[in-house]
């Protein structure tokens, strides 16, 4: 990732001073007067949960997020000068690990919740007034998340070390970034909040279990970094 992101800064680096300096040469002059154009991204997530219990807990569960990778397409409709509509359909996947505090067994204490994420997000595009080459943004809007690896319909639970979690969820997104106007193309690097609404944890079938049963509601949150090419 590192790497990946070093590579990127360069690119945007490169011919700077003619590009983003001082009086430029002003790239892709028409290209937001389009009324629909089309893109695609790449970039990393990172994934977490916010646990809500039903009483107070001596001992939190310890959540530990990975660093996921995400790829999609964009579809763009412009409704007015400096707003659009945005519709950037993509592939997540992501890992975290819960670590219960309750147990000695390390297969008891750690569950490894693997997610394969189809997401869907529609969202409005507020845009400043550009700058030579450079025009910043805000983002937000609402999305759908379908989890290809909920385990939703799994009869297994925890006792067996399957953890479940609902297929679909619901979730709001705020964001900001900025778009860079280069000779051939528009780079839109950007960082995103995304924050789920509802509980989406599948509790196991014993109502007492040690794992599921003094959580209240289990939601995602995530940061999303993208890197959209027009």
């Amino acid at each position: 990732m590192r790497k990946f992101i070093i590579v990127i800064f360069a690119l945007v680096s490169l011919h700077s001073h003619a590009q983003f300096g001082k009086d430029p040469l002003i790239n892709l002059e028409n290209f937001d007067k389009q009324r629909v154009y089309w893109g695609y991204f790449l970039g990393f997530n990172f994934y977490d949960f916010k646990i809500d219990y039903k009483t107070p807990q001596p001992v939190d569960i310890a959540i530990k997020n990975t660093t996921g990778f995400n790829v999609g397409l964009v579809g763009v409709l412009r409704v007015h000068e400096n707003v659009e509509l945005r519709f950037e359909p993509g592939l997540f996947y992501t890992q975290r690990d819960l670590e219960y505090p309750n147990f000695t067994e390390q297969g008891d204490r750690l569950r490894q919740v693997k997610s394969t994420y189809i997401h869907f997000p529609m969202l409005l595009k507020f845009m400043s007034k550009r700058i030579g080459n450079i025009r910043p943004y805000l983002n937000g809007g609402l999305s759908a998340t379908l989890n290809l690896s909920s385990n939703s319909k799994s009869e297994d639970d925890n006792l067996q070390r399957r953890f479940r979690v609902q297929p679909w969820t619901y979730n709001y997104e705020v964001g900001f970034g900025i778009d860079l106007y280069f000779e051939y193309f528009k780079f839109s690097p950007s960082i995103r909040g995304v924050f789920g609404f509802s509980d989406e944890l599948i509790r196991d079938n014993d109502p007492n279990s040690p794992w599921t049963s003094q959580i209240e509601s289990l939601k995602t949150r995530a940061v999303l970094i993208n890197f959209t090419f027009h």
